[in-house]
Parts: C-alpha cells; sequence; structure tokens
C-alpha cells in the first residue's frame, strides 16, 4: 500500500465535472427519465461516500429510485468488516442478474471497501459478468469518468489499484434528509489492528483541512441541519499528517464557534488518542453533544494486545474515569468484538465484568469474522463456534440489563430533544433524539416539529428506546 496522499486538484475535479455534463447532454436527447439507484451497506463513511455518488449522479442528470427494476444505474456500495456483509452483498449482487435481463441496458456499479479487496475484484471479474464498474475508496472522486467510459465504449471497467489515498474536495453532494449530516473529517487508518481490513482499503490517515470542513460545516448550518457527525475512521488522530497546529479538539472549538443552534457529534474514536484536552474541549462546548462512542473490543489484556489496540484494561478504565470527570452526563457506547482468535471463556468474563464496571449506554457487539489479508486470520482459533455464540448471548443479556436500568432512570425527565422523523411504530407519531442520541419516540405531534428542538417529558422506557411527550401537551 503507497502511504502518500495526494490532494485532488480542483482542475480535476473541474474535469469530472465535465464529464457530468457530457452524460447530462447524452441523458437529455433521450425521450425519457433516466433513474439511478444507490444501496449503501456498512458505516457512516459509507453513507457519507454515497451522498457524493448521488451528488455526482444528479449532476449527470439522474433521477434517484429504490426499485432496483426502474433503475438506468445501480450503485452498491460496499462494506468489508465482516464475512455475513461481504456474502450478503454478493449474494445481492447476483439477484441482479435478473434485473439486468430484463433491462439490458443498466449499468451495475460495485464500490466501497469490498471493491478494493482483490480477492473480491477477482470473483467479480469471473463470476459477476453482468457488474459493469468496480471502483474502490480511492477512485470515488473520478466516478463520472468511469461511468462515461462504460456508456461510451461499453466493456467492463475496474478501477481498485493500489494507489495514493486521496482527498478530494468539491464532489456535490445529496444528502439523504435536512435534520441530520455526515460531514467527512478525514480518511483512512494507522492503528492496524490485527482483525481489521479497514487499513488495507481505505489507506493511511489522511485529514481534510479545517478550513474546509469548516466552510462544510457552516454552509450545513446556514441551510438549517440541526445535527452534524464529524466522521473518521479515528477522528481523534485528526490533523496529526497536516503539519498545523490544529488537532481534533482545536476542530470542535472551532465548530463550536460558528454561530447557530445545532449538535455535533464524532464518530469513531479510538481510546489510545483520546486525550484530556478533548474531554475538557467537551465539557465547555456547548453544541458538542454529550455522547461519545469508545471502542473498547475486549476486557482482558492478553486479549487486546493480540488485537493490537495499544492500550490495557487500566488505562481504558481510566479514560472513562476522566471522561465522566469532565462531562458527567455522557452517554457512553462500545463496541465488543466475541471470540477474536485465542479468547477463552475466562478471559471473556474480563469482558463481561468490565461492561458491568463501565456501565455502558449501549454496545455493538459482534462475533469475530477473519477477513482475509489480516493477521487475525492467520491465528489459531480453538474455541468452538458453540461457545463464542454461548458467551456473546451472555453478553448481549448482561448489556441489555444495563440499557434497561439506564433507561428507566430517564422516566420523568424533561429533554431538550430534536426532532427528526415520523414514527412508523403503532401509537406513535414523531421521533426524537436526546442530546446523548437516546431514540424517543413521542406519542402525539405534527410533522412540521422534525427538525426542532422540544422539550420532550421521558414517560416510559424499554432496552433500547424511550418514549415521551411535548412538554407543552401538559400545560
Amino acid at each position: 500500500m503507497d502511504t502518500k496522499t495526494t490532494r485532488v486538484s480542483p482542475a480535476d475535479i473541474e474535469r469530472q465535472l465535465g464529464f457530468c455534463e457530457k452524460i447530462a447532454e447524452r441523458l437529455a436527447a433521450q425521450p425519457k427519465e433516466y433513474m439511478a439507484f444507490v444501496d449503501t451497506y456498512g458505516c457512516q463513511q459509507n453513507e457519507a461516500d454515497s451522498e457524493r455518488i448521488r451528488g455526482y449522479l444528479r449532476a449527470m442528470g439522474y433521477g434517484f429510485t429504490n426499485d432496483e427494476n426502474a433503475a438506468d444505474v445501480i450503485v452498491i456500495n460496499t462494506c468489508a468488516i465482516r464475512e455475513h456483509a461481504e456474502d450478503r452483498v454478493l449474494g445481492n449482487v447476483g439477484a441482479l442478474v435478473h434485473a439486468k435481463r430484463r433491462h439490458p441496458g443498466q449499468i451495475i456499479c460495485l464500490c466501497g471497501c469490498m471493491a478494493q479487496e482483490e480477492h473480491v475484484a477477482e470473483k467479480l471479474r469471473q463470476s459477476y459478468r453482468h457488474v459493469d464498474i468496480v471502483f474502490g475508496p480511492h477512485a470515488l472522486w473520478k466516478f463520472p469518468e468511469l461511468l462515461y467510459r462504460v456508456l461510451t465504449r461499453r466493456g467492463r471497467v475496474f478501477e481498485n489499484t493500489d494507489e495514493p489515498g486521496s482527498i478530494a474536495e468539491g464532489i456535490p453532494v445529496v444528502r439523504q434528509g435536512k435534520v441530520k449530516a455526515w460531514v467527512s473529517i478525514m480518511y483512512g487508518c494507522n492503528n492496524f489492528c490485527t482483525y481489521c481490513i479497514v487499513p488495507y482499503v481505505r489507506g493511511r490517515e489522511r485529514s481534510r483541512l479545517p478550513q474546509d470542513v469548516l466552510s462544510e460545516v457552516e454552509a450545513l448550518v446556514a441551510e438549517g441541519y440541526k445535527d452534524i457527525t464529524l466522521l473518521g475512521q479515528n477522528v481523534n488522530s485528526y490533523g496529526k499528517d497536516l503539519g498545523l497546529e490544529t488537532d481534533f479538539a482545536d476542530l470542535l472549538e472551532a465548530i463550536n464557534a460558528i454561530p447557530g443552534d445545532f449538535l455535533i457529534r464524532f464518530m469513531t474514536s479510538h481510546p489510545r488518542d483520546a486525550s484530556q484536552k478533548l474531554f475538557e474541549v467537551m465539557g465547555w462546548c456547548e453544541k458538542i453533544a454529550p455522547v461519545f462512542h469508545l471502542p473498547v473490543q475486549a476486557g482482558n489484556d492478553r486479549v487486546l494486545k493480540a488485537m493490537n489496540r495499544h492500550y490495557d484494561r487500566a488505562t481504558y478504565l481510566d479514560k472513562v474515569r476522566r471522561l465522566r470527570q469532565q462531562v458527567p452526563d455522557v452517554v457512553l457506547t462500545s463496541d465488543i468484538i466475541v471470540g477474536f482468535p485465542g479468547e477463552t471463556t475466562a478471559e471473556f468474563e474480563e469482558t463481561l465484568s468490565l461492561i458491568e464496571e463501565v456501565g455502558y449506554d449501549a454496545l455493538f457487539t459482534f462475533i469475530y469474522s477473519p477477513r482475509e489479508g489480516t493477521p487475525g486470520a492467520k491465528m489459531p482459533d480453538p474455541l468452538p463456534m458453540s461457545e463464542k455464540k454461548a458467551n456473546f448471548q451472555r453478553l448481549v443479556d448482561a448489556q441489555n440489563a444495563i440499557s434497561a436500568r439506564k433507561h428507566a432512570a430517564y422516566v420523568g425527565k424533561i429533554l431538550r430533544c430534536l426532532v427528526d422523523g415520523l414514527c412508523d411504530e403503532e401509537g406513535f407519531a414523531l421521533t426524537a433524539r436526546t442530546p446523548g442520541n437516546r431514540l424517543v419516540r413521542i406519542a402525539q405531534g405534527e410533522e412540521d416539529l422534525i427538525g426542532t428542538f422540544q422539550e420532550i417529558e421521558i414517560t416510559g422506557a424499554n432496552t433500547w428506546s424511550l418514549w415521551g411527550r411535548l412538554k407543552r401537551e401538559n400545560g
């Protein structure tokens, strides 16, 4: 993997927008409306990437549909974190052969992290011949050129070579909704956890310039967005590659100073780089939401070392303690992998004891999935899957009990929440989010409240969510 970062020039982006214009001219000359379907798997970074793909497609003249049979272009933006996700994507891609038989002119594109894996790209080349374009995350910025090549020359296009990670500004964006927005502040990862494929498919850490991030956030605030999430594989490393004085805490301070009523969130953080300065900035910046996703992955020191996590249990717990000193009401969430190669049930017990000690509000839990090309895939793994599944269920049960207790403590409180959508569950009208990002189902309320902050009285709770009513309904 080449580790050099390339900043795509404005001229190169203008060239891509020129391809968009050429495609738009071709489509406009036809007596039909051309439609695109963008299907996204995986993390919020993939969602942010898909917003840029949609931006390009709109500039090309495509409308949007969620019906694969009505689409002239299908883009599948993929995730490579777990084997199950890859299997599901390949199954869905295989099924698209039927849509293409009905619509021979349809163009099918597969992009994202899976596309950057050579063994996946080769499988697509050999066995999924109905897929026309395959490109990895590094090539997203030149998607218009790739699509133009297929439209004008036919043949298939594969663009997943090992090239420097890039930063491209000026790509048009079509966002999903008008309340929440994703803002990528950096790309790639330098940590090389032994279970993780991300550094191999997304490249090394590279940060956007502070002024570019600030300009994007300022524009979002001006457009009325109320919940802005800063994204990166490890946001705590922001700025280290720029040679500037600005680190992640400084960037948060600068965004907090932007006039307007909005919330700032961020993810994901690596515990190794979560600093006291960051905790202090969170404590006094009024727009930073009191929520912190701090993936621990395991509670046993030997397992953490085998994972190449660069911290031990005591260090992690100390950071949690210092975070809570600065942000006493922080909502703390985490990731945990059960059954990492070599993990014994006795070592897993330490993970159970850690979640009880920390008292997370919620967890994202996974059974270890070997990824080809990572060191973890070559490690001996003697524990039977049946024991891993049993341990996983114990973890889920323990966390569900903690989450239920945490949520029950909200009942009777009045919280300033952001109303973010309609609720499709019977008996409720709207959904909202607490400052700590807990889901609230609201019994009554009009659609015009979406995108506003409202005082909500919490009237009930279960393991996964809260429910409540508008305070003004009580007089």
